[in-house]
């Protein structure tokens, strides 16, 4: 373990893999896990115990799972209850309440606000300034673009509460907004600043306010080729598993023949 050692909290109780960094000011509450190689940056409070923890004497803080090769950016506020899969990172000034799950190779941007109750797959990229409500359930290989707001209340203020799905492969772009239990298929593509309260199948492109469905994805031209698009996946691979490879050889490696 390496840290800086200026006003650094790491509570007896935490486990701490090996060749975790640790910055300045930063705070691990009990029963924090830190696996191997783990970077916390400045600045960052992890296990964050929960609202009952200042009114009940025998309060104990539920654990939080954080694994290897992880990287905590500055300011970053982790709840417990939460579990981060190998390689997760975020930005700058996050906040993730506490009972999220999310799977391997997550990325959330600077200034991204995560409600808690929710579930991530692998391979989920979400760029600055993002709400996800609680009770979204988002899959593998979503993509979510600056200014997306994930709605939860279908009738404000009630006591429903259930957020959007979103399929696998699944691209939701710039100010989108989409409403409680609205349900997105695989390999869809959500346009800019759409608000969306419509179902939508795999293989949609969605978009308008409100939205509305367009076409077939795959129908979808690149304006610098010609040729579609989508599914992105054979057209992007930086970062993603099957870069150098080739995605259909990824897919029948991985289960996903009929995507």
């Amino acid at each position: 373990m390496k840290f800086n050692n200026r006003n650094v909290f790491i509570s007896p109780k935490a486990t701490i893999g090996k060749n975790v960094r640790i910055g300045d000011n930063s705070v691990i509450y009990d029963n924090v896990v830190l696996e191997d190689n783990v970077t916390i940056c400045n600045d960052c409070v992890i296990g964050e115990p929960l609202s009952n923890y200042y009114t009940d004497d025998s309060y104990e803080n539920p654990p939080t799972f954080i694994g290897k090769n992880a990287m905590i950016r500055s300011h970053t506020i982790i709840y417990a209850n939460s579990t981060f899969g190998e390689g997760f990172s975020t930005g700058h000034r996050v906040t993730i309440r506490e009972n999220s799950t999310f799977g391997k190779f997550c990325r959330i941007g600077t200034v991204s606000d995560i409600q808690g109750f929710v579930e991530f797959g692998d391979y989920c990229w979400l760029h600055s300034n993002v709400h996800i409500g609680q009770q979204s359930k988002i899959g593998n290989y979503v993509f979510i673009y600056p200014y997306v707001v994930f709605t939860n209340d279908p009738h404000p203020p009630s006591m429903i509460c259930k957020g959007p799905t979103i399929g696998d492969f699944s691209q939701v772009a710039v100010g989108t907004v989409i409403l409680p239990s609205v349900n997105i298929g695989k390999h869809c593509l959500i346009g800019a600043q759409s608000l969306v309260g419509k179902d939508a199948e795999d293989y949609q492109l969605v978009a308008g306010n409100p939205a509305k469905l367009i076409k077939d994805v795959r129908e979808l031209k690149s304006k610098e080729t010609g040729n579609s698009h989508y599914p992105w996946p054979y057209h992007f691979e930086r970062g993603m598993p099957w870069e150098n490879i080739g995605f259909d050889k990824w897919k029948i490696e991985n289960g996903y023949e009929n995507d």
